[in-house]
């Protein structure tokens, strides 16, 4: 039995543009955990929308099966990369099943702040 969905969206989506620590494990970043517990490679295409524009995309990645991704926005470059400190919002498509998590990593201060939440998969 297949484990997620093809479609997922993340309302919520903001890159810090600064951080505190050493990086790259303390550089402030939003990820996109993609699971895909499946027995074929999946190719995932993610759309970037924005508040005041129009949206960037798509970006593509592959997930081998079995594995999961954690992908950190930040690297994303292809169109081209995603603005800091810009509000966004996030929809991943695949050709496969997967499940989806998002993870923010917000170290603009010593006191970090960590937030991870499911997102909304398209039945």
């Amino acid at each position: 039995m297949a484990i997620g969905r093809n479609q997922w969206a993340i309302a919520e989506g903001y890159i810090p543009g600064s951080s505190t620590g050493p990086a790259p494990a303390m550089t402030s970043h939003e990820t996109a955990c993609i699971l895909n517990a499946g027995d074929r490679e999946i190719h995932v295409e993610i759309t970037i929308y924005f508040a005041d524009r129009e949206p960037v995309g798509p970006y593509r990645v592959s997930v081998p099966p079995r594995r999961t991704l954690h992908l950190r926005f930040n690297e994303l470059e292809d169109p081209e990369s995603i603005p800091r400190d810009t509000p966004f919002s996030s929809v991943l498509v695949s050709d496969g099943p997967m499940v989806v998590q998002h993870t923010r990593l917000d170290s603009r201060q010593a006191e970090n702040a960590l937030l991870s939440t499911i997102a909304y998969s398209e039945a």
